[in-house]
């Protein structure tokens, strides 16, 4: 997790949030991309049948690079994500604690 030292939780969590904005948008547009991409490479291989066209791209290299990388970009966007969760939960618990320790200090008196 990425540590952003003085800093407020807000600031912290708007940095954490705009870098899953960013990554969540580059693995969309692999995601999106897909489709495209397995066209251009059918498209390339010439005048032979569909059925043939796709299996030959889907077993390439290229392809396979192509979903990885896909996979992975998804993966960054998620971890991102995630990170920008536990941020919140985390300024929630401490505001809960403070919560409770005012309402201890004011069973006390």
């Amino acid at each position: 997790m990425t540590r952003l030292p003085n800093i407020t939780p807000a600031e912290a969590w708007y940095e954490v949030a705009e870098r899953w904005v960013t990554l969540d948008a580059a693995a969309e547009m692999l995601a999106e991309g897909k489709s495209a991409f397995l066209s251009q490479k059918m498209a390339a291989l010439g005048d032979i049948p569909v059925s043939k066209a796709e299996l030959t791209v889907k077993a390439s290299a290229e392809w396979a690079d192509y979903i990885k990388k896909m996979v992975r970009a998804r993966e960054q966007a998620n971890l991102a994500k995630v990170e920008a969760e536990f941020l919140k939960m985390k300024f929630s618990e401490h505001m809960s604690k403070d919560a409770n320790a005012r309402t201890e200090a004011r069973m006390v008196r």
